[in-house]
């Protein structure tokens, strides 16, 4: 899958596209099923620093004290599928998912009317203390629930991917979906619908739509993405991380030019009768905090180059709080593989969770494919220097 040369007309075209033809996003979800070979267990109990008061936002934001969360973290694998057998600093300006129709929905549309029942919590999370937790030079921070010792993973976090990066026509970033039906809020409320368990085949409104916009940026930038949009985990959930490895191998195989590769997801985080919606407001608009899951191998998970995933995990941490403060949680480091002994660029993301809005989400693509976009051309731009 080779980029155009002219990148100014692919971007005119893409722009064009994006703001006339909404329903050419659209495709029609499709998959099949495979075993997990990484399991998403809930965080423990953290406390966060008095630094809430930083990153304040729109009228109703709650910031976070640490006591609404009762317990534990909820990441995202499991949750939903106990019902089933104005001018941007960015390169496009993307139709808002409320808008956008998709005529192949697939078998799980998303909702077209909304219940109530439950209570949304909107908060903000600050930096955190305590043990597990270390700040990284240049902005962000990490959560280290391994036995590495925190003074050894800071005398790496600050080093530059392991990988280079080089001007080509050739993709350098793969963008997928383990989950791909993970789905969000319609819009802002006080009350979420107990009836709908976030989760849809239609990928206007899922975690793929968020690719959407995090492959927008990254062309705007002239780097090459292939983007899928695979289906991996419906109609059946379990063997999602299988499924979603046999659809990306023959991918990196046939492009060894691929470098970053990136898991999108959404978290799941939540209480009884009530959710939560992480957000942060940047430039008079909100958008949804993100976290990056990177891995850590206990001698198990057949992932010896680890060190070089949190690396770059570390890097586009701190290019986000860089150039977007407050728009992170901590890196999670912790004993996961979610198959990222696959490259030394490959991350698992968890862009919002279930109580954020499908235009909070999509913004915080936006904002990640742009720094993406800044650290893979920076890091051209020092090769060449």
């Amino acid at each position: 899958m080779k980029r155009r040369s002219n990148s100014a007309l692919r971007t005119l075209f893409r722009t064009t596209a994006l703001l006339l033809t909404p329903s050419l996003i659209a495709a029609s979800a499709s998959g099949i099923d495979w075993l997990s070979n990484g399991r998403k267990s809930p965080e423990l109990s953290e406390e966060r620093s008095p630094a809430a008061s930083a990153y304040a936002g729109s009228s109703g934001q709650v910031i976070n004290s640490g006591s609404e969360l009762s317990g534990s973290l909820i990441l995202s694998e499991g949750y939903g599928i106990s019902d089933e057998a104005a001018d941007e600093p960015f390169g496009v300006r993307l139709v808002s998912p409320l808008a956008m129709t998709n005529p192949s929905p697939g078998d799980k549309p998303y909702p077209t009317s909304w219940g109530t029942g439950g209570s949304v919590v909107r908060t903000t999370y600050a930096p955190y203390s305590g043990d597990t937790f270390f700040d990284l030079k240049k902005g962000g921070q990490v959560n280290n629930k391994t036995a590495v010792p925190n003074n050894e993973l800071i005398a790496v976090s600050g080093s530059l991917p392991c990988f280079t990066v080089t001007d080509t026509a050739e993709p350098q970033v793969l963008i997928y979906h383990t989950h791909t039906c993970e789905s969000f809020e319609p819009c802002v409320r006080d009350e979420y619908d107990p009836a709908f368990n976030y989760r849809t085949t239609d990928d206007t409104k899922n975690v793929v739509m968020v690719g959407d916009a995090i492959q927008a940026e990254l062309e705007a930038q002239d780097i090459g993405v292939i983007h899928v949009r695979t289906v991996h985990d419906y109609p059946s959930y379990n063997g999602a991380y299988d499924r979603s490895r046999e659809t990306i191998v023959p991918i990196l195989e046939k492009y060894p030019s691929i470098k970053v590769v990136l898991d999108i997801h959404r978290d799941a985080i939540s209480g009884d009768g009530v959710i939560y919606q992480p957000f942060v407001s940047v430039n008079g608009r909100e958008a949804a905090q993100v976290m990056i899951i990177s891995g850590c191998d206990d001698g198990t998970l057949g992932m010896p180059s680890y060190m070089k995933n949190f690396r770059f995990a570390c890097a586009l941490q701190q290019q986000l709080e860089g150039d977007t403060p407050g728009l992170t949680r901590p890196v999670l480091f912790d004993y996961r593989k979610y198959n990222q002994d696959l490259t030394t660029g490959s991350l698992l993301i968890e862009v919002g969770s279930h109580g954020n809005t499908l235009e909070q989400v999509q913004y915080s693509g936006q904002l990640i494919g742009r720094s993406l976009g800044r650290l893979l051309n920076s890091m051209k731009n020092e090769r060449k220097g």
